[in-house]
């Protein structure tokens, strides 16, 4: 059974400064709660360690398409299987809106009850948060 997720966030920064905070994924883990880490192997591929209520979990993803100031796209090639993507909207000079789109077959009885009950998507939710207010912050946009 796969699963998919499609979540989104308006975000008071322009799209400079958001591209400025998620094209470096070994960052990630500041703004995903359950990455514990992102290692860069080489220019598009990267291992990654996951903190589940289960287990930790480590898997190597690749970058299949880096479109600056608007789209990042990944799959993985060993361990946990999954592909996604994150687009970048400008809606004015001032805001833009993120959209992280992601495919994955859950393993396993949490990662199961994770999709059948939305928790993948409050997760992704808490953490397009995150990300939104780093990049508030980053662009001293925050709390207006």
């Amino acid at each position: 059974m796969s699963s998919s997720l499609l979540e989104a966030v308006d975000i008071k920064a322009p799209v400079a400064v958001s591209w400025s905070l998620w094209e470096n994924v070994e960052r990630w883990p500041a703004f995903l709660s359950h990455v514990k880490h992102v290692q860069r192997v080489d220019e598009t591929t990267f291992v990654w360690q996951l903190s589940l209520p289960t287990a930790d979990k480590e898997f190597v993803a690749e970058l299949t398409e880096v479109i600056p100031q608007e789209r990042i796209a990944w799959r993985t090639t060993e361990g946990v299987h999954h592909a996604g993507v994150v687009t970048f909207h400008h809606l004015s000079d001032t805001e833009s809106r993120v959209t992280l789109q992601i495919e994955y077959d859950p393993q396993g009885f949490v990662e199961h009850l994770g999709a059948l009950t939305n928790l993948d998507k409050a997760l992704a939710n808490y953490d397009l948060g995150e990300f939104q207010r780093m990049a508030e912050l980053a662009a001293g946009t925050a709390g207006d």
